[in-house]
């Protein structure tokens, strides 16, 4: 339960951090933080909860991140519906208290609520297909930092500032393409509130980070495989 609780609080915090960071903060006239600023923001609250809850539950925060470390070797599969569960209820409940904070503007227009999207729901207008290629690529890359940072051969400490950062670097190359996901969660939280259009293209950002950070899994599994594996 100390596990799943964690895993609330740290999910709400990536939601309520990473996307509101992007509805509150990043076009503020003159003084908005853009893309650069999203991506760091979504950075920092992997690197806070690493540090804060990582010795609880692992710090997954990502139902794609808790697949991946099972096809990985490094979790147990019995946990995974449980930590999916409570993630998704963490994440809700960032996206419901960002909606709420958000809603407190006069004129304030609920628009994408950075929900994730392809084709003209794409910030750069990126197709189905470059958005499914991405979110299969970076979520395989951010699964690969995470095995190896967290491995018992890399240098302890520093797990933490490295999938932060990790995470700061995708979220730069991706914003453009998919708003991000690499999170299935925090998709399905965000498109609860936005339009009915983030429902319906939903999907792709529940299958691509899942693909993903399943064949990283088991690739890094077979490149590095833990001593007890």
């Amino acid at each position: 339960m100390k596990k799943l609780v964690a895993e609330f609080i740290g999910t709400l915090w990536l939601v309520l951090g990473g996307c509101g960071s992007a509805v509150l903060a990043a076009s503020f006239p003159e003084l908005g933080i853009g893309f650069v600023g999203v991506a760091f923001a979504f950075g920092l609250t992997v690197l806070t909860m690493v540090y804060a809850i990582g010795h609880i539950s692992g710090c997954h925060l990502n139902p794609a991140v808790s697949i991946g470390l099972w096809a990985g070797g490094r979790f147990d599969k019995k946990e995974l519906l449980p930590y999916i569960g409570a993630q998704v209820l963490g994440a809700i409940s960032g996206a419901g208290i960002l909606y709420l904070i958000a809603n407190g503007k006069a004129g304030f227009e609920i628009g994408g609520f950075a929900a994730n999207g392809y084709g003209e729901h794409s910030p750069g207008g990126y197709s189905m297909l470059s958005a499914l290629i991405t979110e299969i690529v970076i979520t395989f890359m951010f699964l690969f930092i995470i095995l190896g940072a967290t491995h018992s051969k890399a240098p302890k400490g520093f797990s933490g500032l490295t999938i932060g950062l990790g995470l700061t670097l995708i979220h730069l190359i991706s914003i453009p393409i998919t708003n991000t996901s690499v999170n299935p969660a925090r998709s399905l939280s965000q498109a609860i509130f936005a339009n009915d259009w983030a429902m319906g293209q939903l999907w792709l950002f529940w299958i691509g980070p899942i693909v993903g950070a399943f064949i990283a899994g088991f690739i890094y599994k077979f490149l590095s495989p833990e001593a007890d594996d």
